[in-house]
């Protein structure tokens, strides 16, 4: 979705979706995301940085959902299925 139309811009009957400032800020977006690790987000320049190896922290964070759903997919796996392909659906009771 074009950055204008998403702020609220109608487009009206004639007019292009997507304008030039849409096509600058969906640039500058790529460009960041092909610069950023896929795994963090940070920006590769400053991440691989040598002088930065000291200059990050990390917390350890747990998803209770998600810990519900690696425990179930393991006593299903651990029963012989085959977690080819499985999805797991999380609810709340």
């Amino acid at each position: 979705m074009p950055r204008s139309v998403f702020l609220g811009r109608v487009v009206a009957d004639g007019e292009p979706l997507w304008l030039d400032e849409d096509r600058a800020w969906a640039l500058a977006l790529a460009q960041v995301e092909a610069d950023s690790c896929p795994e963090c987000g940070q920006p590769w320049g400053e991440a691989t940085d040598p002088g930065n190896e000291f200059a990050y922290r990390a917390e350890l964070v747990r998803c209770h959902a998600c810990t519900t759903s690696a425990k179930a997919v393991k006593a299903y796996q651990d029963k012989g299925g085959d977690g080819a392909g499985l999805h797991v659906h999380i609810t709340r009771p």
